[in-house]
């Protein structure tokens, strides 16, 4: 058993780090590869071994063929195979090495296509991909072939499709809540309340409403309940009504005289409003009806009244009410939201559930529908690839742009080496068939 003298640590140069070739380069991504790759890789040194075995088993056989062809004149036809044999392996290897680098290091002419000419390759593959993949009506085709509404009214329609949906939509509404600035959307409400419900004014909207109201006779009910309640007051307070009667009577009034007063005013009080009460056409709401319509053309043309009804918006809605009443309509929405999309049984969610599944099978029973959603998304598709077919092809474009030379070449390598490999087999067998041929040919002929 021999033992290693050397030191178990070395010092490290002194001098400048070397400088990376390409070689190294490319060993680098080598050692980057991911799993699928490697694999791919570990299948391509293995057809480059079998290619290579063939070549030499070639060559042995030439060599050995050569040999004893005078002795054995037959192995004249097996030398001629294995000779064509060899010509074919070394010409298929050289077009093939050709493409991914320059063979045996020497910078022949047209070879090292691939690192040489990547940019140009992006190109093309982006020009490509972009006419022949990114043409309206190949997506237009496609979309119409997969009828996309109908399979998606299929998914839809299971509650799997529906709580999926329903989980997505609660991870963005959550993900929402989370990028939005609570003061920033505060403000923008508060902007908006100011913009759209303070700055104009309220009178003329305000009356405009109540003139088709109190038209079309919508306050009658309100007039009507009122009615009720002071003639049930009233019925209820007989009293109080006495009492105020008595109190507000000269203090050498007798007393009897007072209750007779009281009785009398109740009495008259109580038959008012059972009139008012029973006649629809009564003066009194005669008078409350003029009096709601001019109230409503007031508002509308008086400017008096306008100011005034500015005047208690502003009492009502100052700065401080504005503030508080966006902080609170925030407040609530977002609690709200986030509350229902947090329970899964929660009304919003079931019901939520409910809407995608009666969705989807309706986009699976009603072919009308179906075929609109079919148009929307081929009209949507259309409008993307006809708008960014050049920025999505120039993706691919960029990519091998950015690409180093060595890197480009092995990953096209890798993803078609193991093909080529077999052209270089092919060539083999091919080599040797049309070498025996030519030979047994020319024998024939010439003896």
């Amino acid at each position: 058993m021999q033992v290693n003298s050397e030191p178990t640590t070395r010092e490290a140069p002194t001098g400048p780090a070397p400088t990376a070739t390409p070689r190294m380069k490319a060993r680098a991504v080598v050692h980057h590869l991911s799993p699928g790759d490697a694999e791919k890789a570990a299948a391509l040194r293995k057809m480059k071994l079998v290619a290579l075995g063939l070549l030499v088993a070639m060559a042995v056989i030439f060599v050995v063929a050569f040999a004893l062809q005078t002795e054995y004149p037959w192995l004249q036809y097996v030398r001629a195979a294995a000779e064509g044999g060899m010509v074919g392996a070394l010409a298929d290897w050289f077009a093939v090495t050709a493409l991914f680098k320059y063979p045996m290091g020497i910078k022949i002419p047209h070879t090292a296509i691939i690192p040489r000419r990547k940019d140009q390759i992006g190109a093309s593959l982006g020009e490509f991909v972009e006419t022949n993949f990114l043409s309206e009506q190949v997506v237009q085709d496609k979309l119409a072939s997969v009828n996309v509404a109908r399979r998606a009214g299929e998914w839809l329609a299971t509650p799997a499709g529906a709580e999926r949906v329903a989980k997505e939509g609660a991870a963005l509404i959550r993900g929402t809540f989370k990028v939005l600035n609570d003061d920033d959307v505060q403000a923008v409400i508060e902007g908006m309340v100011r913009k759209h419900l303070l700055a104009p004014p309220w009178g003329p909207p305000v009356g405009k409403l109540a003139a088709r109201i109190f038209h079309d006779g919508h306050h009658h009910k309100l007039v009507d309940l009122l009615v009720d309640r002071a003639a049930d007051w009233v019925d209820d307070n007989h009293e109080t009504v006495t009492g105020l009667v008595s109190d507000r009577s000269p203090t050498w009034v007798p007393q009897f005289l007072d209750g007779l007063v009281g009785d009398k005013v109740y009495v008259e009080m109580l038959k008012f409003v059972r009139a008012v009460q029973a006649d629809p056409n009564h003066q009194v709401r005669q008078s409350i009806d003029k009096y709601l319509n001019d109230l409503a053309q007031d508002l509308q043309h008086d400017p008096a009244m306008i100011a005034r009804a500015e005047d208690i918006k502003a009492q009502v809605l100052g700065d401080p009410e504005v503030r508080e009443l966006a902080f609170r309509t925030w407040g609530t929405v977002k609690n709200a939201l986030l509350g229902a999309v947090d329970d899964p049984h929660s009304e919003l969610t079931i019901k939520f559930k409910a809407a995608v599944r009666d969705f989807g099978a309706r986009l699976v029973s009603e072919p009308e529908l179906a075929g609109k959603v079919n148009a929307w998304i081929g009209d949507a598709a259309s409008y993307l690839v006809r708008t960014y077919r050049s920025d999505i092809a120039g993706v691919i474009t960029d990519t091998v742009a950015r690409w180093d030379a060595e890197e480009t070449s092995q990953k096209i390598e890798l993803q078609v080496g193991k093909d080529l490999q077999f052209i270089r087999i092919n060539g083999t067998v091919v080599g040797s068939l049309a070498g025996l041929a030519i030979f047994t040919v020319a024998h024939q002929i010439f003896g």
